[in-house]
């Protein structure tokens, strides 16, 4: 059974920083792409930053040049590091796991989320 748990949410003042993390276990991780996906109050779920099993990354126009996405394989974890953070940014914040295919990038587990408020 798949479990990804995230971790590393809560309250920060806008242009500060978070980082969020999420454990994977239950299936290998090294061959899978990874990603980050976020919803705020009242929006559609919207793909924040993926990166593949070869390490290549993509991120959503919002946050480039702010997150970075990043995975440690011997630690089976994915990271997302926030900084200049806005409060748009304010969401709950899902990991998962999936494929990347010439279509893009297809996740297939998710973990449960984790809420981060951006906030004066």
């Amino acid at each position: 059974q798949v479990q990804l748990v995230e971790s590393g949410g809560g309250l920060v003042q806008p242009g500060g920083s978070l980082r969020l993390s999420c454990a994977a276990s239950g299936s290998p991780f090294s061959i899978y792409s990874l990603g980050w996906h976020r919803q705020g109050p009242g929006k559609q779920r919207e793909l924040v930053a993926t990166i593949t099993s070869g390490g290549s990354t993509n991120y959503a126009d919002s946050v480039k040049g702010r997150f970075t996405i990043s995975r440690d394989n011997a630690k089976n974890t994915v990271y997302l590091q926030m900084n200049s953070l806005k409060p748009e940014d304010t969401a709950v914040y899902y990991c998962n796991k999936g494929v990347t295919t010439s279509t893009g990038y297809r996740p297939q587990y998710w973990g449960q989320g984790t809420q981060v408020i951006v906030s004066s």
